[in-house]
């Protein structure tokens, strides 16, 4: 597998995206700027000046002419992609941690934390395509969910926002292991339910939206289907999952994580487990890794037409890697059919079995 090291940032990776069409990658880390790059080989297109806090989530449009980048500094960046200028920014009461456009890009939601007195919300802004300048960007949200509180004292912090298909509802998740649907006309709570024990770091869905998988702090990464919210699998490993992404063109996931930052320089990156770790989708079994990283991967993304992934970890290097033929042209062991005679033996050693059961 051959990697570009991508050397375009000073701390550590919070989050790497591809575009739609798979041409360019978003980079963001704590050191405050935002980068593109070419997809294809690596070089560095621009960068995007602006925010003066770390910067948590970042989300392009379907056509890459406008950028949301969500950052520490209570506020969200609106970018023109082929200028890097500041089209508008939008203040917040708190660090923003999340940020998604809604299906046709004409307005966005966000995540901020509690600050003050200032609960955890949810908002939702207007962003029309057709904007001519600054005026046209209103700074009130159209709608604003406060998420107080729990009954116990505890605050709960939303971790992630996704739109679900045909803008039909907000999808949230949260640092207690919960997930939430929201109306996105209303705010009203549709849905909530927990499939983790510990904090969600990341969830990512599949192209047409029809699959999710979330990435927890409890060693796990479990897919789920969105239209009943239905568990299908569970990926285990032995240490916490920063992120988690399906390939498009092969029934693979790719996890990344490590152990936490704060413990790393205790290790050496051989023990640590900083590598991206490949699991079939179906089976759930790991069949291979690729190392390279001296600290635990936060980001990852595979690129739309399945050919090549990135990962951005904590020792502030995203790694482009390309995948080798023999990895596109691998074909996935298929359970082989069973002749006549071995489906009649299984049959009658099941018959058996549920005899002695009984």
């Amino acid at each position: 597998m051959r990697p570009i090291l991508l050397k375009g940032h000073e701390r550590s990776i919070t989050v790497v995206k591809y575009n739609y069409d798979g041409d360019l990658l978003f980079t963001a880390s704590k050191d405050h700027v935002p980068s593109m790059w070419r997809a294809e080989n690596g070089d560095r297109i621009g960068t995007f000046n602006g925010h003066k806090g770390t910067i948590w989530d970042l989300d392009v449009d379907r056509f890459s002419t406008r950028l949301l980048t969500a950052s520490a500094d209570a506020s969200v960046n609106l970018w023109n992609c082929e200028t890097g200028e500041i089209l508008h920014t939008f203040k917040h009461h708190g660090p923003v941690r999340g940020v998604a456009w809604a299906e046709g890009a004409n307005m966005f939601a966000t995540i901020n934390d509690p600050f003050v007195d200032h609960n955890a919300q949810i908002s939702v802004y207007d962003a029309p395509m057709d904007a001519t300048g600054p005026e046209s960007y209103s700074d009130i949200p159209r709608l604003e969910i406060d998420l107080p509180k729990q009954s116990d004292g505890r605050v709960v912090k939303p971790t992630n926002i996704v739109w679900l298909n045909l803008n039909e509802a907000l999808f949230v998740t949260f640092d207690n292991g919960a997930i939430r649907l929201y109306d996105p006309v209303t705010g009203e709570e549709m849905e909530e339910f927990f499939p983790h024990e510990k904090k969600i770091n990341r969830v990512s869905f599949n192209r047409e939206k029809t699959l999710f998988i979330t990435s927890s702090a409890d060693f796990t990464a479990k897919l789920f289907d969105v239209v009943d919210l239905h568990h299908l699998k569970t990926y285990k490993t032995d240490r916490p999952v920063n992120d988690a992404v399906i390939s498009e063109t092969k029934d693979h996931i790719l996890l990344g994580g490590g152990q936490e930052a704060m413990s790393v320089t205790t290790t050496s990156g051989k023990v640590g487990k900083f590598e991206t770790r490949f699991f079939h989708l179906v089976y759930e079994e790991e069949f291979g890794t690729v190392k390279g990283h001296f600290g635990p991967i936060n980001a990852l993304a595979i690129n739309p037409n399945g050919l090549s992934y990135a990962s951005g970890a904590e020792d502030g290097y995203v790694r482009l890697h390309f995948f080798d033929k023999s990895y596109l042209d691998m074909k996935d062991p298929v359970p082989e059919a069973l002749e006549e005679g071995e489906e009649e033996d299984e049959k009658k050693q099941e018959g058996d079995e549920e005899e002695r059961k009984q």
